[in-house]
């Protein structure tokens, strides 16, 4: 269960420290490993360090991977930490998809986008919170409580990927996987000054 600590009713957060992952974009931190300056394991180190300290503070994230292992073999973002919603699943966690009424039943595999991810090369650190089933347009489940926007604590991170927008916005990870039908990746972009991307429909793979 998340415990939440109730955050100031305004001000910021940022999660950038003089650590590994630095303040560079996903951009930077390629360019990074691939002159090995960096090696996948001090950032997912890093990362994962950045989310426990955030946790408490904007309640992005809805369960954790045990012990992250870095993929450094192949693939673009080989050594890229990250999170997946909690709407697909993640062999080793459940998936509550934001309701109480989803059993706590841990997912035998990863669905097909967290596999071409993680065939990509990205490691996932956890799973990042969402509204029940992704219905509203703020991320406020009754099952861990709201996700809190690290521009303004005391406003919404926007849904239905509110807890992947916040834990980018600040800094914990350079990016998350989100997914949206009516507006789950661009509403949350907006309330967290990113850049969403939703890619064309068919151009990745949907769950069977």
């Amino acid at each position: 269960m998340t415990v939440l600590h109730d955050p100031p009713a305004s001000g910021t957060y940022s999660a950038i420290t003089d650590d590994a992952l630095g303040s560079h974009d996903l951009v930077g931190l390629v360019d990074l490993l691939a002159k090995r300056e960096v090696n996948p394991s001090e950032l997912v180190a890093a990362a994962r360090a950045r989310a426990a300290d955030s946790q408490p503070i904007l309640n992005a994230v809805t369960s954790w991977v045990d012990q992250p292992t870095p993929r450094d073999d192949a693939g673009p973002l080989a050594g890229i930490p990250t999170f997946l919603k909690d709407n697909e699943q993640l062999a080793g966690l459940p998936t509550r998809e934001g309701s109480r009424a989803v059993p706590a039943q841990v997912a035998e595999r990863t669905s097909r986008i967290g596999s071409l991810f993680e065939q990509l090369g990205a490691t996932f650190l956890g799973k990042s919170s969402m509204p029940e089933f992704g219905l509203t347009a703020t991320t406020e489940p009754l099952l861990s409580g709201p996700t809190h926007n690290p521009w303004a604590l005391g406003h919404s991170a926007g849904g239905s990927s509110g807890g992947a927008a916040a834990l980018v916005a600040a800094g914990v990870v350079p990016w998350a996987h989100a997914n949206d039908g009516g507006g789950s990746i661009r509403i949350p972009a907006a309330c967290c000054g990113l850049v969403g991307l939703k890619p064309s429909r068919g151009r990745l793979p949907n769950s069977p």
